[in-house]
């Protein structure tokens, strides 16, 4: 999940002099916060490219913005097809610094670990450029799911995360994750009718590049339906056991799932945390440890290298 974030002061001190924008959008910066994690924690089994899941609306036209301390806001959200129309197609130069940044960090990295790219999912992009921001219960994009418009929408996004994706892994990244952060709001036959589709498309167009994670948050419901929309390792939050999620996706592998909020808990109840999760998985192929969701900006640097070398140790036994 997320490594590079606010429970980093070498990140921290980045941010006071840029913005979140810039890093993404300077390739020298985002390879650098990218590369906070991997030096501070080494023995960690992989790398992600710093980026924002939002980045990406911005070539083709939505307004994106971060106040500071505020979430994203949008001054055009989308609401009809004309809106839709005007969106522009993605292009090879405008998200340039993300791929560039891959290249750098890659060099960086000289084989010690893998690195992982990512994008939002088709209807998490949706539900920010039509609600304007964030929202609590997506009311104008559930309203907007049931018209047309809603169909030429995902299209747009499907075609714009798949040509993303595409000039991730040529720039070097070696696994990818797709987020479909706030799907979780949906019913199931929301989902199926609404979103799976869209998700399938991509997934089926980036088949045999690269091993892709798919993962939501609040969506224990939705577990065999995402599983049908493709991935090659489900992400699960901590809402559900583990090894009942894993029971539910059949022979997927299976990415998490300790609570963030467990690394600000006293050490002794994190490891047995961390144990339980273990205890579920129970030393079958296909499990990749990792929280159910990112680090939370109050979290002990200390109680995360711990963690890290407490998973190895119990699992380098087996």
């Amino acid at each position: 999940m997320r490594q590079a974030g606010r429970y980093q002061k070498e990140y921290r001190e980045i941010r006071r002099n840029h913005a979140i924008l810039d890093i993404c959008l300077t390739a020298e910066l985002a390879a650098e916060v990218s590369m906070l994690p991997p030096r501070q924690f080494p023995d960690l089994d992989a790398a992600i490219i710093f980026s924002d899941i939002l980045l990406i609306l911005r070539p083709l036209g939505v307004q994106i913005g971060f106040g500071q301390g505020e979430g994203p806001s949008i001054a055009n959200p989308i609401q009809t097809q004309a809106d839709v129309d005007a969106l522009r197609p993605l292009d090879g130069e405008s998200l340039q610094p993300v791929y560039d940044a891959i290249r750098i960090v890659k060099r960086e990295l000289a084989g010690r670990m893998p690195l992982i790219g990512f994008a939002g999912a088709p209807f998490t992009l949706a539900s920010y450029a039509v609600e304007g921001g964030s929202s609590r219960n997506y009311l104008k994009a559930k309203a907007l799911m049931i018209t047309p418009v809603w169909v030429a929408l995902m299209n747009k996004l499907a075609d714009a995360v798949i040509f993303h994706l595409r000039r991730q892994v040529e720039a070097g990244a070696e696994m990818l994750q797709l987020f479909d952060s706030w799907v979780g709001t949906l019913g199931s036959d929301d989902y199926r009718e609404y979103v799976l589709p869209y998700s399938k498309r991509i997934f089926d167009a980036l088949r045999g590049s690269v091993p892709i994670i798919h993962f939501a948050t609040e969506s224990a419901h939705l577990l065999e339906l995402m599983t049908e929309a493709g991935g090659d390792v489900i992400g699960v939050d901590w809402r559900l056991p583990l090894d009942a999620a894993w029971s539910r996706i059949g022979k997927r592998a299976i990415q998490g799932n300790l609570d963030p909020a467990t690394l600000l808990a006293p050490r002794e109840h994190l490891l047995r945390r961390a144990d339980e999760v273990l205890r579920r998985a129970a030393g079958r192929p296909g499990h990749i440890f990792n929280l159910g969701h990112g680090v939370l900006p109050p979290t002990p640097v200390e109680n995360v290298a711990a963690l890290i070398e407490h998973v190895h140790a119990r699992t380098a036994q087996r």
